[in-house]
């Protein structure tokens, strides 16, 4: 395909969370994300962007959940499958720094023949991906 799709990319993933605040602080200080944007919309609504240090990938935006509908898929944005991957170049470094700020693995490290992987979970449940891609 030619013209108009050439030039797009995902750039930004919406990631309903129970509170801001709570979820600025735990990517920041659990996976070292940065904090690229909070803006007040108003009426309690804000714009929340974090991304990986590196700023590579894509960015995150958590949304606070607005109603009851949004509440229910809290930590279960996928119906329990892996939602998001991290990619990294170091999987042993990554993987020993999130035990130490306390990120729950769901499985031990796992070499398949696309890398080396561990699932883990964010502080809703979401599932990840900690994958050191096969070079």
């Amino acid at each position: 395909m030619t013209g108009f799709a050439e030039h797009r990319r995902i750039a930004t993933v919406a990631l309903v969370v129970a509170h801001y605040d709570e979820a600025i602080a735990w990517y920041v200080e659990r996976l070292g994300f940065q904090l690229v944007e909070d803006l007040d919309l108003g009426g309690g609504k804000r714009w929340v962007i974090v991304a990986p240090a590196n700023g590579q990938g894509a960015r995150l935006l958590l949304a606070e959940a607005a109603d009851e509908a949004e509440r229910q898929s809290i930590g279960n944005q996928t119906g329990g499958r892996v939602f998001l991957f991290l990619e990294t170049d170091d999987f042993a470094r990554d993987h020993a720094a999130m035990l130490e700020k306390g990120i729950e693995f769901r499985e031990a490290p796992r070499y398949e023949p696309y890398g080396t992987v561990a699932v883990f979970a964010d502080l809703h449940g979401n599932l990840w991906d900690l994958i050191e891609p096969k070079r």
